[in-house]
């Protein structure tokens, strides 16, 4: 089956390819827990897995009604523990059970966000001495070394252009939530508490409505202002 580009349409895989994004450097709570060497609990984050009505960096946008079914259906496979997704989108619908990281164990909505919460599937080894030899083990140590990591959708599906963008059409299937290093959708960051959504949310900024400079500085401004809060709690 073909895999669709961020500009194409028709029926296909629909990886969220990576696509750049501004990250806070360090996630100081993370740090706190799993840089201890005597840490030997389990790995769980909070993240945005999705969102709906809003354009990715793809182009792409997943329309309510369509990201909610999968949302439901997605269910079944967290209760049946098959929710598992892997480290990197391959290129391929098929999850890969060697390359799996993580487990979806919930999901909730927060208006048009899709939150979601992950357990690294970290090996006996990692816990114990620390020794790397799995995909989880791999983005837990990440993590361990405060890399942001990010959250893609990746599913099967037809895209038709409307507005200007690529939408997801009703035969979308939801497949699984990949970590990548720089999410199409805004803000998709893994975090360790659910309130801290909004310190990582994104909007993109419209191609067709460049900024002036006064603009950009004030957006970069309270961007490092959020980062400084953060760092500094």
């Amino acid at each position: 089956m073909k895999i669709l580009g961020a500009k194409e349409v028709g029926h296909g895989i629909l990886i969220e390819y990576d696509a750049g994004s501004i990250s806070p450097k360090h996630n100081s709570k993370i740090l706190r827990e799993i840089a201890d060497p005597n840490f030997d609990g389990e790995v769980e984050m909070y993240c945005i897995l999705q969102k709906y009505d809003v354009p990715n960096r793809n182009g792409r946008i997943y329309p309510e009604n369509i990201l909610k079914r999968e949302n439901e259906r997605y269910q079944d496979v967290i209760k049946r523990g098959g929710s598992i997704s892997e480290l990197n989108h391959p290129e391929s619908s098929l999850i890969d059970l060697e390359r799996t990281s993580h487990v979806i164990t919930e999901t909730f909505w927060d208006g048009n966000r899709l939150m979601g919460k992950l357990k690294m599937l970290t090996s006996p080894g990692y816990h114990k001495d620390g020794v790397v030899s799995t995909m989880g083990d791999i983005a837990a140590n990440l993590l361990r070394q405060g890399i942001t990591l990010g959250i893609s959708s990746r599913g099967v599906g037809s895209l038709k252009e409307s507005g200007g963008h690529n939408e997801v059409q009703d035969d979308f299937e939801l497949i699984c939530f990949d970590l990548v290093s720089s999410p199409s959708t805004p803000g998709s960051y893994l975090f360790k508490n659910p309130g801290d959504a909004d310190m990582y949310d994104e909007v993109l900024e419209s191609k067709q409505e460049p900024q002036s400079l006064d603009v950009k500085a004030d957006r970069t401004l309270k961007l490092m202002s959020k980062l400084n809060n953060f760092l500094d709690r």
